[in-house]
């Protein structure tokens, strides 16, 4: 049963909507671009990067307790993203125009997340402030799975969103890529 407290829905109904929109906007975005023409594949690769990065956060998050090890995990993934994220930035910039549109699509990539983990502190405070030695609360950095687990219904409907509009889409964008390599190579 989902929990109904506000700020576990807003993670639930609007962040995580939000952050798959703005990562569909992104690919249409490198569409309109003509990345494959331009910077290739590399940049691709970068996406999936971070895509995995942050994906692999999210799904620690979706289905394992959240304790002190998990709220560090989720912090260091965020940092990991944003080094990637300015490699990839750096790297499109140097072979491709970078819209102001898609700029602004990226402050919603990069901050999405961070806004994801303040709420997650927020909903686990105690857990949080125990990384840094502080509160009532001993840090846990157990591994185990959510005693009260979200709903099948809204994984399996978060999990199909997150297959049409990032997975599928950037695979796309890749074999484009791919295939544009190819093709200039054969030249």
């Amino acid at each position: 049963m989902v929990s109904n407290d506000p700020l576990v829905l807003i993670l639930m109904y609007f962040i995580l909507p939000l952050w798959l929109i703005a990562g569909f906007a992104d690919w249409g975005c490198h569409r309109r671009s003509h990345i494959e023409s331009t910077s290739g594949p590399k940049e691709s690769i970068l996406h999936f990067l971070q895509f995995g990065e942050v994906g692999l956060a999210l799904l620690a998050a979706l289905f394992l307790e959240i304790n002190a090890g998990l709220i560090a995990f989720m912090i260091f993934i965020f940092l990991v993203h944003e080094a990637t994220a300015l490699w990839d930035v750096n790297y499109a910039v140097g072979t491709r125009e970078v819209t102001p549109f898609e700029q602004h699509i990226h402050s919603f990539l990069e901050m999405i997340p961070l806004i994801a983990i303040i709420c997650v502190s927020a909903l686990h405070w105690e857990q949080f402030k125990a990384i840094f030695g502080m509160g009532e609360e001993s840090a846990r950095f157990a591994l185990a799975w959510k005693a009260d687990p979200l709903p099948i219904s809204y994984i399996l409907t978060l999990m199909a969103a997150v297959l049409l509009m990032v997975v599928l889409p950037y695979t796309e964008e890749l074999i484009r890529g791919l295939r544009a390599r190819h093709v200039r190579n054969d030249d």
